[in-house]
């Protein structure tokens, strides 16, 4: 058989057998006197058992290793570990598709998402609460309300798994306080008024406890940046963080810190 006839019976490409006989998967028949390659049924046989191991996933390593054993054993194994890999890959589309089905439920009940999505159910009903404070303000949102949820999708995403607390205790302090998201807008609104202050500005102070003031006690205890230590301390997230602020809104939010650090001695 020529090349040709040998991968139309096995049904792959002529280029596939090439690529298999550089790699050494696949012997390669000498040549005959007229130049061309002359392969028999035993090169299909090995051919169509390459396809069909890689149509089961395996990688062309892992079908030399099962190749080059006489007695199958390796096979077994990788099977093995093929199966268990396919498993965990099924798992995670199953709570992709958990997630996705979440959002797209949310969108037909509220008919939007917020423009942050997608984050976690908790940080959504966050927002949700946020857009309906929002709604009631007589004028435009303020600037540093939308800075907010950026930020806690960021912080959110920087901790899939890990230390979740700051925001659960956002969530528990959101709901047992109706009145909560109010004073979160106040704040809102005074820190906007900080844009274009200077630092010495006598509502620094003002803005500074009026921060202390709208955030419980739980959720000041958990108010650390996950994998970034905490607000307040020096870095380059922290210096990243303030640099987005205007120098008044970053003295109120630097000073909100020690007063929260001070409640907490």
């Amino acid at each position: 058989m020529r090349i040709g006839e040998l991968a139309g019976i096995a049904g792959v490409t002529t280029r596939a057998v090439r690529h298999y006989h550089r790699i050494g998967l696949l012997p390669e028949p000498p040549r005959q006197p007229n130049g061309y390659r002359e392969y028999s049924l035993r090169d299909a046989v090995e051919l169509a058992r390459i396809r069909r191991l890689t149509e089961l996933g395996l990688s062309l390593d892992e079908v030399k290793d099962v190749l080059a054993d006489d007695a199958g054993k390796d096979l077994v194994e990788i099977l093995a570990e093929l199966d268990a890999d396919l498993a965990r890959q099924e798992e995670a589309i199953r709570q992709r598709r958990a997630r996705l089905g979440r959002l797209l439920e949310q969108a037909e009940q509220t008919g939007r998402l917020p423009a942050e999505a997608p984050v976690s159910p908790e940080l959504t009903a966050v927002f949700d609460d946020m857009a309906r404070a929002s709604a009631r303000l007589p004028g435009p949102e303020p600037t540093m309300a939308a800075k907010e949820r950026e930020l806690l999708a960021l912080l959110e995403t920087g901790s899939p798994g890990g230390d979740r607390g700051w925001l659960d205790a956002m969530v528990h302090s959101l709901s047992a306080d109706p009145e909560a998201m109010e004073r979160a807008y106040e704040v809102y609104a005074q820190l906007d008024e900080l844009a274009e202050a200077a630092e010495d500005d006598p509502r620094v102070e003002e803005t500074a406890r009026a921060i202390v003031d709208s955030i419980p006690d739980e959720a000041a205890q958990a108010m650390t940046i996950p994998d970034h230590g905490g607000v307040g301390e020096d870095g380059g997230f922290a210096d990243a963080y303030f640099a987005e602020l205007a120098p008044a809104q970053a003295a109120a939010v630097r000073r909100a810190i020690e007063l929260l650090q001070e409640r907490a001695r």
